[in-house]
Parts: structure tokens; C-alpha cells; sequence
């Protein structure tokens, strides 16, 4: 599991501290892409009405497997 957080690290997908609503995979999403936290939120939930039900199963999976900004 260390690895799978190294990468992610390296690859600036993180959790940050500040800034969270739930986990903070939204928020850490649009740090990582150059998003304001509230626009990945409002894509995140336009994908879920495009895809109902796969973010039921992404974002639990993204908030285990993306370590925390600390």
C-alpha cells in the first residue's frame, strides 16, 4: 500500500488539509488538475448523473487509496 501512496505523492494526488467537505478527493482532485475545489465537486456530480453509481465505488477506493497532504 506504501507504494500505491508513494506514487500517488509523486504524482501530486493528495488529500490536502484544509479545504475538505467529506475526505477530500474532490478537493484534492482539483489541486491536482488546477481546479477550484467546488468545480470538482459540481463535476464530480455531473458525472454521477451521467454514470449513476460509479462514484459509489470511485470515491470510497480514491479516499483509501490517496494519502492525506500531512
Amino acid at each position: 500500500m506504501e507504494s500505491v501512496h508513494g506514487s500517488m505523492r509523486r504524482q501530486g494526488l493528495v488529500r490536502p488539509v484544509h479545504g475538505r467537505v467529506l475526505g477530500g478527493v474532490c478537493a484534492g482532485l482539483g489541486q491536482r488538475f488546477g481546479l477550484d475545489p467546488w468545480a470538482a465537486r459540481l463535476l464530480f456530480v455531473l458525472v454521477l448523473l451521467l454514470i449513476p453509481g460509479s462514484q459509489i465505488l470511485v470515491y470510497p477506493i480514491l479516499w483509501v487509496l490517496m494519502p492525506s497532504e500531512v
